[in-house]
């Protein structure tokens, strides 16, 4: 196994572990790898489909990576104006205190917000889990897209 391999294999694992770690480029790390794999080995290997499905597969969980949430927010019922404040209140908050202070804000904003409007808690509780469960799942999906290209970059180079 050449360097380039390794290097590529490292890069899918970090892809991995990028997906949980916040402002980690984890799926376009994954890509990379790919990507440096079949340049190191002259544009063979991985065969062009399969680059194709890895490349596919990584733009899907870039997508869902800044969309899941806010698609899980309007699934429950927010608002634009919901889903827009728990994004920027979240994204400052993942700054300042982390995941948790991230999924934090997203369910207080999505409550606060919805409680504003509609002065039903029962409904704004609904919609903030909806939210916050909604992200947690899209970690989860782009862990597992993740890792499934781990595999089968680690096929291609091994076989």
């Amino acid at each position: 196994m050449d360097i380039y391999a390794l290097v590529a294999i490292a890069l899918a694992v970090v892809g991995v572990v990028g997906v949980v770690v916040p402002l980690l480029p984890g799926a376009l790390l994954s890509v990379a790898g790919a990507l440096l794999y079949w340049w190191s080995t002259g544009y063979t290997d991985p065969s062009l489909p399969v680059l194709a499905a890895l490349v596919f597969v990584g733009v899907l969980t870039v997508v869902l990576d800044y969309f899941g949430g806010a698609i899980a927010a309007r699934a429950g019922g927010a608002s634009s104006l919901t889903t827009g404040a728990a994004v920027v209140v979240g994204l400052v908050l993942l700054v300042v205190t982390g995941p948790v202070g991230f999924l934090l804000g997203i369910a207080a904003t999505v409550f606060a917000v919805e409680f504003y409007r509609n002065e039903d808690a029962e409904a704004s509780v609904r919609v903030a889990l909806y939210a916050t469960v909604g992200v947690l799942a899209s970690t989860v999906v782009q862990v597992l897209l993740t890792s499934a290209m781990l595999v089968v970059l680690v096929l291609a180079v091994l076989f």
